[in-house]
């Protein structure tokens, strides 16, 4: 393995985007085909889903280094270390371990100085999505869809990036859940919940915001009642990288909405 690693495969779009914005998109041989960000990662060579990878096409790019994200990919990259493949997995949870997985993965591609850079650039940056929140008499309950079917409630990150914004989550109890399956809520328990936002980011998929007005009983939600049912894109605020910035961004404006 060479160091820093002239070879580079990341299987994650937020992994992708940490290493253009580092600076070493020259290096990377291969990403995830969910990658959008920066635009000249589709270019190139797309070896990866999420839980799946082409391990053989992997294989013949020689990477130093493969780089990816979360435990939902523990089996995917067994495999990959079985093929003799050098891997670093993240699995931050909060905007917090976002910050130190960035850095940690700078570390490794011989980018530290960078990686402080880029980390105290986000920071900053949040620090001003905070700064420019006005007071408010309370703060709105926000329930932040992750999916439909079953219905999950924002993982920790979404959490943090709410109360930065100046609201308060719905479901504060299950956004430390691990997994997806520990989010699970039913329609009925939302409705309780009383949400006056409802915040929905199918990670994969278009939010179908009419679908979820027309639930049943949810016209009795304040959020659908008042007119407060939005979408944030899922490459803003479900990858756990530079774009959660863009999340941040849209929340606010959200919430600025509801405020009026």
């Amino acid at each position: 393995m060479a160091f820093p690693p002239e070879r580079i495969v990341c299987l994650t779009a937020e992994t992708t985007e940490i290493a253009f914005s580092l600076g070493c998109g020259d290096r990377v041989v291969g990403v995830s085909g969910y990658a959008v960000r920066p635009p000249e990662a589709r270019r190139k060579a797309r070896v990866a889903a999420f839980t799946t990878a082409n391990v053989e096409r992997i294989r013949e790019l020689r990477p130093d280094l493969v780089l990816g994200f979360s435990d939902l990919q523990a089996e995917l990259v067994r495999e990959l270390i079985r093929a003799g493949v050098n891997v670093l997995v993240t699995n931050q949870r909060t905007l917090e371990e976002t910050y130190n997985a960035m850095a940690l993965i700078a570390g490794a591609l011989g980018e530290a100085a960078a990686g402080a850079a880029l980390v105290a650039g986000m920071r900053g940056e949040m620090e001003r999505i905070a700064a420019g929140v006005p007071d408010r008499a309370r703060q709105p309950v926000v329930f932040f869809e992750e999916w439909d079917e079953p219905l999950i409630s924002g993982i920790a990150w979404v959490g943090d990036i709410i109360r930065l914004c100046g609201g308060e989550e719905a479901f504060p109890e299950l956004a430390a859940g691990q997994s997806a399956s520990e989010r699970i809520v039913s329609r009925g328990a939302v409705m309780e919940r009383a949400p006056e936002i409802i915040v929905a980011s199918w990670c994969g998929k278009k939010a179908n915001l009419e679908r979820i007005r027309k639930r049943d009983g949810w016209d009795a939600i304040p959020a659908v009642r008042d007119g407060h049912v939005y979408e944030v894109k899922s490459a803003d605020i479900l990858q756990p990288g530079p774009s959660l910035v863009h999340g941040a961004r849209r929340m606010a404006e959200i919430f600025a909405a509801w405020s009026g």
